[in-house]
């Protein structure tokens, strides 16, 4: 056992208290958890049970971060864990944050993959809705899900749309039905797709593609 030697709040940050024990610097820890625990200068602690408490107060600290980063709009776990990392938090710290946002649904890939999809089909194709939900940490069974809710009329629609805005104020050659049709293979729409959509917009079919 060890005896708390003194108690200091933070210069910086003075919701927070730097721990010593036998007049060495041992950890820092919330205010708050240091009043629900008690404790005070001349208890005697073991340095495990300390450690177990600062970790039980550094993710509570990070859980508090990560639901106000959520707050904003939905985020996937890797998003979230990307986030704590960039705020200096240990690894084990984000699993335990983690565990708990996700058995209280706050955080769902599933679900977040759903809605990104559906929301990004209107001016996105399959193609590139998968690799971003694939930078987002989104797993494939996941995200196959997902995109299996856009069925190929919807994304027909879509290219459509996207189609006839980029060639709106374009004159309705075949020059500008190839560049109409690049344009919409680099928003992850398949050739074929893309293809049909640049080429409804022509008006003499002559000049299809």
């Amino acid at each position: 056992m060890k005896t708390i030697t003194d108690i200091k709040p933070q210069v910086k940050n003075p919701t927070r208290c730097n721990i010593y024990l036998d007049n060495s610097f041992y950890c820092g820890l919330e205010l708050e958890t240091v009043m629900r625990h008690r404790l005070k200068i001349g208890a005697s602690v073991s340095p495990e049970d300390l450690d177990e408490i600062q970790a039980e107060s550094e993710t509570m600290r990070a859980l508090d971060k990560a639901l106000n980063f959520i707050s904003r709009s939905q985020k996937t776990k890797k998003q979230v864990a990307e986030y704590l990392e960039g705020k200096g938090y240990l690894e084990k710290t984000i699993e335990a944050v983690l565990d708990k946002m996700s058995a209280y649904k706050f955080v769902n890939d599933r679900n977040y993959a759903k809605d990104y999809a559906r929301s990004a089909s209107k001016n996105k194709g399959k193609r590139l809705i998968s690799l971003e939900l694939k930078r987002k940490g989104v797993s494939d069974e996941d995200m196959s899900e997902a995109l299996g809710d856009i069925d190929d009329e919807t994304e027909a629609e879509a290219a459509a749309k996207i189609a006839e805005k980029y060639l709106r104020s374009k004159e309705k050659t075949r020059e500008n039905a190839v560049k109409c049709y690049k344009y919409l293979l680099s928003k992850g729409f398949d050739y074929e797709t893309a293809k049909e959509a640049a080429n409804k917009i022509i008006k003499d079919e002559e000049d299809n593609f």
